[in-house]
């Protein structure tokens, strides 16, 4: 599972083994399931009971290989990978390609998971661009909602004043919304000279973990589906 994306219909497979073993049977028959499987996956400090959604446990481990070669790029593996699939940019710009390896694919689908939960952590910020990159710290959307001005800046560093290492506010509120402006205020700026780093969003140290990012995917799934449910509701209230 750290290595290849397991079929969806094993995950489910093996996902109906748990449940068989939790709820038991009696005399060869299965016993009624009293609260459903989604339930049940989620994190006891969301109420529910723990259990691993076994498909997206597998792609929280693949988003850690992924992260490793972000990280390490000089490593045997990360050097070989880049040889072959992505020669000519960085890892979170590689593409699946048109002969991919089964372990190339597993990594790709996790990296399609680490991207959600990185972060640029802001030294210079002349590497970090300001609307296409993660790099506000809050809980939702990394990036800024929107831009005020027809033309602005595009990275970090033209909103930072170089010679004090503060934010421009000028600039700030010109450019972005209210509600990014008070997030962006609140990053620290080094005094000291250093480059702009990748970093975990969901780890107080910003170094990635499989249960962080498990307990990503379960919160987005959460979300997504009381969307759906939501839509689902607007639309009968509208036929009535």
């Amino acid at each position: 599972m750290a290595c290849f994306k397991l079929p969806q219909g094993l995950c489910q497979h093996i996902d109906s083994l748990i449940r068989k073993f939790w709820w038991g049977s009696k005399d060869g028959k299965r016993k009624t399931c009293w609260v459903a499987w989604e339930e049940m996956t989620k994190p006891k400090s969301l109420g529910g009971l723990g259990f691993r959604d076994i498909e997206l446990f597998n792609l929280a481990l693949l988003a850690r290989q992924g992260w490793r070669i972000l990280k390490n790029p000089d490593t045997l593996s990360a050097r070989v990978l880049k040889a072959v699939y992505f020669p000519g940019t960085d890892f979170l710009k590689a593409e699946l390609g048109s002969h991919p390896s089964k372990v190339w694919r597993s990594i790709m689908e996790g990296k399609e998971v680490l991207a959600q939960g990185l972060i640029r952590r802001i030294g210079t910020g002349a590497t970090t661009h300001a609307w296409f990159d993660n790099w506000i710290p809050r809980d939702g959307a990394l990036r800024p909602v929107c831009s005020l001005t027809n033309d602005p800046p595009s990275h970090v560093a033209d909103f930072i004043v170089q010679s004090t290492r503060q934010w421009n506010l000028d600039l700030l509120n010109e450019c972005f919304t209210p509600m990014d402006v008070q997030e962006i205020k609140s990053i620290p700026i080094s005094t000291r000279v250093q480059e702009d780093f990748w970093a975990w969003h969901y780890e107080k140290k910003g170094i990635f973990s499989v249960r962080s990012a498990y307990l990503m995917l379960i919160n987005t799934r959460e979300k997504r589906e009381a969307w759906l449910e939501n839509r689902a509701a607007s639309s009968n209230a509208e036929e009535i």
